[in-house]
C-alpha cells in the first residue's frame, strides 16, 4: 500500500444500475490485483432512489458472475465531491455533461468516462440487456485497474 488512498466516484442516472454495477466490479478487480489503496464508490446524477438498494436484475446478474451487491443504498452525487475525489467516472455522455455542469469553473477534476463508449441503461430493458452491460463494465474496469496501477 502506498499510503495514500485514493478515491473512485461512478455515476449514473438513479445509482441503482449501471453505477452500482461498475463500484462492485472495479472494487473486486482491484482487490483481486491487490491494488488496496483505492476506495471505491457510486452516486446518481439524480436522487430519485437515495437509500434503495441495487435493482434487483443488476444484483442478479453480478451474483451469476460470482459479485456480491447486496451492501449498495443509492445516493446522488454532491458537487462538493469533486474536493473529496480523485477521479470521478460516468457511465454515459449525459452523466459526463451533468457532472461537468456540477462541477462549475473548477476544473480540478475532469469527469471523464467510465468505458470507450456509453454505457446503456438497461432498466426499460429485459434481463439479459444487465448482463450486456455487464460485459461491457467489467472490460472497462480491466482497464482502469490497469491504469490504477501505474
Amino acid at each position: 500500500m502506498t499510503g495514500v488512498v485514493r478515491r473512485v466516484e461512478i455515476v449514473c442516472t438513479g445509482n441503482i444500475c449501471r453505477s452500482p454495477i461498475g463500484e462492485v466490479v472495479l472494487r473486486a478487480k482491484l482487490a483481486e490485483a491487490g491494488i488496496d489503496d483505492v476506495v471505491v464508490t457510486s452516486s446518481g446524477t439524480d436522487g430519485w432512489h437515495a437509500g434503495d438498494p441495487m435493482d434487483p436484475r443488476a444484483a442478479a446478474a453480478l451474483r451469476r458472475r460470482g459479485y456480491d451487491g447486496s451492501a449498495h443504498r443509492a445516493q446522488e452525487f454532491r458537487a462538493g465531491w469533486f474536493a473529496e475525489r480523485d477521479l470521478v467516472l460516468a457511465m454515459d455522455s449525459g452523466h459526463l455533461a451533468a457532472l461537468v455542469r456540477r462541477r462549475g469553473p473548477d476544473p480540478a477534476i475532469q469527469p471523464e468516462l467510465f468505458a470507450e463508449l456509453d454505457v446503456p441503461d438497461p432498466y426499460y430493458g429485459e434481463d439479459e440487456g444487465f448482463d450486456e452491460v455487464l460485459d461491457q463494465i467489467e472490460k472497462a474496469a480491466d482497464r482502469w485497474v490497469e491504469r490504477l496501477t501505474r
